[in-house]
């Protein structure tokens, strides 16, 4: 790397060893404010490892340590979005692709995510050294992506995350110890001017729809304009006004009704919001592009409350759609089964003010749409979800790093399938030495993947092939698995359980496994979607 945020040699005017770049490379990140590290053990990566080590033994950050590069990203992400900033660190070869889902993730979520992967020096580039590939733009071109091979002044900007690919050449271990002094962090930026918003006419019939991480500003806009607000869990919206059952309501004259929406943050989950979005007029209060077409309204505002007749029927229909599925679900409870929906239900009532949950992609979040109530304002309760790319993977991992991040004592739950957890199974594995958070993972287990059901696919006449090919039953004995990597396990298999076992965390990672039934998913989904009010 040339210019400012490098320089060609070391502290006393020799050769840039390994141990000097690597030195340089911590420091940077704790000037930047990262305090998290998490390290994945290798040899080209390893005065990396030593640098991070002294620096956590200097109280500089805090160091976490993780055998297997995709779940030690996927930490990392789950830190940085919990509100500590963090980077992870491996080694070069196959170790650098695996961290491409996290980094994937944190791009398209707009997370500051920092990848530091070590390399072999350019001159071996190219001539079949082992473990060498090139690692330049492996994350493509919009990670911003420095070649480095001397000291680093200070981290690189970046909108977004970061990679830095650092050339280490031997000798790969430090010649003594380390013993950093506190390194004072960057000042923050000056904060901007209070943008003048955009004042958005009142008229023409309007919704707010606020998507992942919209924040607080779509409930003000709509609680200002007295507009119906459409919020995902995982907005930071779902508070106050925030209707539970819209994405029902939208499939009703109510929906058809909509002229004008207003969009916040990155609706990604469902059809019948992408479906609105498709043929209403569109201002987006993001400046991002989207899929689809919209006026780009900066902040914005309005004089005044609307019509309260428009808002007061989104509110009476709410209610009754409500009454409506919650009695379809006891119901089918009565008939003697949990579904992944009876089990949203029971978290999102658990989650206590102050409390944080994570959740996972496919049904489980969709399910939580349907059955998270709206909270109070003000009472902190924080939902997130890797919405960026809206995968599964990592998301165990995900869950462990944003409760790492928050202060002990706070309630942290997760919620996700069982396709969804043995995907990231391993981010059970966490050493003896390593920091631990207070986290109740809730996994609805129905053997397989039921979303599909719930999809085309899912239609009788493609039953011959939907077992083997898109349910994908494992079979795996979840509390055997647990047992392996001491983790406590709970079966549940009743409501009253669910509530029990969530009233009664144990401390520490504990996991509570709920067997749902997925044979009838696809005919709950349905009588769900034919509710009107």
């Amino acid at each position: 790397m040339a210019g400012a945020a490098g320089r060609g040699a070391g502290s006393g005017g020799g050769p840039v060893s390994a141990t000097d770049v690597a030195r340089s490379v911590v420091l940077a990140l704790v000037r930047a404010g990262v305090r998290e590290v998490v390290v994945a053990p290798g040899s080209r990566n390893a005065p990396l490892s030593f640098a991070a080590y002294d620096a956590a033994e200097a109280g500089l950050l805090r160091l976490h340590t993780r055998i297997d590069e995709r779940t030690a990203a996927f930490l990392a992400l789950g830190l940085t979005r919990g509100g500590s900033r963090a980077a992870v660190v491996c080694t070069s070869g196959t170790a650098v692709a695996n961290l491409h889902p996290a980094v994937l993730e944190a791009w398209h979520a707009g997370v500051p995510l920092v990848a530091v992967t070590a390399d072999r020096p350019a001159r071996l580039r190219g001539t079949d050294a082992n473990q060498t590939t090139d690692q330049m733009g492996l994350f493509g071109p919009q990670v911003a992506t420095h070649d480095l091979d001397t000291v680093l002044d200070d981290l690189p900007a970046a909108d977004g995350p970061l990679h830095l690919n650092v050339q280490l050449d031997d000798p790969l271990v430090p010649p003594d110890r380390w013993h950093p002094d506190a390194v004072p962090a960057a000042p923050p930026p000056p904060r901007p001017a209070e943008p003048v918003g955009t004042t958005v006419p009142l008229g023409p019939r309007t919704v707010v729809v606020a998507g992942d991480d919209a924040g607080p500003r779509a409930r003000r806009l709509a609680a200002a304009a007295g507009w119906p607000l459409l919020a995902e869990p995982s907005s930071g919206s779902r508070t106050g006004p925030a209707l539970r059952t819209y994405r029902l309501l939208l499939g009703s004259s109510l929906g058809a009704d909509v002229e004008r929406v207003v969009v916040f943050g990155h609706p990604t989950l469902s059809r019948p919001v992408a479906q609105l979005l498709a043929r209403a007029e569109v201002l987006d209060a993001e400046p991002t592009t989207r899929a689809y077409a919209a006026t780009l309204v900066a902040d914005p505002v309005v004089d005044g409350p609307d019509d309260p007749a428009w808002l007061e029927a989104w509110q009476r229909a709410d209610a009754s759609v409500s009454r409506q599925l919650d009695a379809l679900l006891d119901a089918e409870e009565a008939r003697g089964g949990l579904t992944g929906l009876h089990v949203a239900r029971a978290v999102g009532r658990a989650l206590p003010p102050g409390g944080h949950l994570v959740v996972g992609a496919s049904n489980p979040v969709r399910d939580l749409d349907l059955m998270q109530p709206a909270y109070d304002v003000g009472s902190r309760r924080k939902t997130i979800a890797n919405r960026g790319l809206a995968g599964i993977d990592g998301t165990v991992s995900t869950a462990i790093g944003a409760s790492l991040a928050r202060r002990e004592g706070n309630r942290n739950l997760a919620l996700m399938g069982d396709v969804t957890f043995l995907h990231d199974a391993g981010a059970l594995v966490i050493g003896p030495d390593e920091p631990r958070p207070d986290l109740t993972v809730v996994v609805a287990n129905d053997d397989g993947g039921s979303i599909f059901a719930t999809l085309e696919q899912g239609a009788p006449e493609h039953a011959h092939a939907f077992e083997r090919v898109f349910a994908t039953p494992h079979g795996v004995d979840l509390a055997a698995l647990c047992q392996a990597t001491r983790t406590p396990h709970w079966r549940v298999d009743s409501a009253p359980e669910l509530t029990h076992a969530l009233d009664s965390p144990a401390g520490g990672v504990e996991v509570v496994e709920v067997r749902v039934d997925r044979s009838r998913r696809r005919a709950l989904d349905e009588a769900v979607r034919a509710l009107r009010p």
